[in-house]
């Protein structure tokens, strides 16, 4: 197998465990330990900057692992093209399209950081839909991770 086509695979692959690993970092330690805060005006900055940082890890990720394991797909010969290589690429970037359909249903519930109106039950729903959209996003890339690893070690590689 090419040297190329081989990184590819295993750049994506550890990309998409990387993926798996910070939705469920955050969908089990960072995001509950938000609402264990003692007010809401700390917990909604908190949340902010948490949410801005993770959808920009999350969003590098995924298109890192998208991209590798398409590009490994297109780069490998017809004997040895094997569709995991597509699904695994097609469910890396789903779960870091998930953004977008969480982007869409908070634009009701806005969580102001300024010094004014802070509500904490708007900081609390927001906190737990968030914390969802992890524990769904983890399902997602965990299941891509099992199929890569899989994948990879049927190639051989």
């Amino acid at each position: 197998m090419p040297t190329s086509l081989a990184l590819c695979k295993f750049v994506g692959s550890i990309s998409l465990g990387l993926l798996t690993g910070v939705s469920y970092t955050l969908s089990t330690q960072s995001l509950p330990s938000l609402l264990t805060l003692p007010s809401a005006k700390p917990a909604a900055y908190t949340l902010n900057q948490t949410a801005r940082l993770a959808t920009l890890h999350i969003r590098t990720l995924s298109s890192i692992s998208t991209i590798s394991l398409a590009l490994a797909f297109y780069l490998s010969p017809p004997r040895v093209r094997h569709p995991y290589l597509l699904w695994t690429a097609l469910l890396a970037a789903t779960s870091g399209g998930l953004n977008l359909a969480m982007d869409k249903s908070m634009k009701q519930r806005v969580v102001k950081d300024d010094v004014g109106d802070v509500n904490g039950e708007q900081v609390e729903k927001k906190a737990r839909d968030q914390q969802w959209i992890e524990f769904v996003r983890t399902g997602i890339s965990g299941v891509g991770f099992v199929m890569s690893i899989v994948g990879l070690w049927g190639d051989g590689s």
